[in-house]
């Protein structure tokens, strides 16, 4: 199977989370069958849940559809680099692949931050790259903060 990015549709679900006022970040979860399992945008504000970020409702919908709680061979698409929760989520669930695009220096918890997939404690590390679709998704971010500040 040759491989095939999913990140235009994880940009399309952050393009549909700023529409609906909440920060744009949207994520996509493929099964080991190249099969789109779940796609969503941030959901925090809507369902005032702050756990609900695209990763954990992306991982939350695939491990009901298939009744497990790992995600073994999945790749997770996301827009912006996972933040500390996000980050373990992905590895417990055991997410074999992670591709994102916008580095997040401030609130990120795979090259920044904690590093989570970095400590001992980390039940399974996913493969990880990243810079996929950043300038996309960094360009998101920045006019969605800056309609926040000047609106």
């Amino acid at each position: 199977m040759s491989f095939r990015s999913h990140m235009d549709m994880a940009l399309e679900e952050a393009r549909a989370a700023a529409g609906r006022g909440e920060v744009p970040v949207g994520a996509v979860l493929v099964g080991a069958n190249g099969t789109v399992l779940a796609r969503a945008g941030n959901r925090t504000r809507e369902l005032n849940d702050p756990t609900a970020h695209a990763e954990m409702l992306v991982i939350r919908e695939a491990a009901a559809q298939l009744g497990s709680e790992r995600l073994n061979g999945s790749d997770l698409y996301v827009t912006l680099e996972p933040c500390p929760m996000c980050a373990a989520a992905i590895s417990f669930a055991r997410i074999a692949r992670l591709y994102y695009g916008a580095d997040d220096p401030k609130s990120g918890g795979v090259a920044h931050g904690p590093r989570v997939f970095t400590h001992p404690q980390a039940h399974h590390v996913p493969e990880v790259y990243d810079g996929i679709g950043a300038d996309d998704a960094a360009a998101l971010l920045r006019d969605f903060f800056r309609e926040k500040r000047d609106g």
